[in-house]
């Protein structure tokens, strides 16, 4: 694995290495029948293209929609999504960015997280919010490590 997620500003950032392909990596990362081995329980949008619209979802806490904003093919990958579960997205959403690099025999994975300081609801929501992404991007890109290097879960 590789460091924890940090909060820089109203930021949260984190890198990890995966001993795998890159093509590989970029899959776990835009399809959804494999980004659910990893993030959420049910994941799907309409088209994997900026503009198309769908949903993560995880089981226990709802129904998060996110707009993909970014697909540059084998680099980089971004979308809106609402940080808490609703039906559309509104002014409770933040952007996620990752791109990929190609690292010795493996790939860099880098996720962005930003836009918290444009959330509603003051500074305390707003670092409530900071934290518990940065912990959940800890999680699930350790989640993402362990799949593509076929640890078992």
């Amino acid at each position: 694995m590789s460091d924890y997620a940090r909060i820089k500003g109203h930021t949260v950032t984190r890198t990890v290495h995966i001993e795998a392909p890159r093509a590989r990596v970029w899959e776990a990362l835009t399809d959804p029948e494999v980004m659910v081995k990893w993030f959420g329980d049910a994941v799907g949008f309409a088209a994997l293209k900026p503009g198309a619209t769908g949903s993560i979802d995880w089981d226990g806490y709802g129904s998060f929609p996110i707009e993909i904003t970014e697909v540059v093919p084998d680099g980089s990958f971004g979308f809106r999504w609402s940080g808490i579960p609703a039906e559309e997205l509104d002014e409770y959403s933040t952007h996620v960015r990752f791109t990929i690099a190609d690292a010795g025999t493996g790939t860099d994975v880098t996720v962005i997280e930003s836009g918290f300081d444009t959330l509603p609801g003051g500074t305390r929501y707003r670092r409530e919010r900071l934290e518990q992404n940065r912990e959940g991007w800890d999680v699930e890109l350790d989640e993402l490590v362990m799949l593509l290097e076929g640890v078992a879960q």
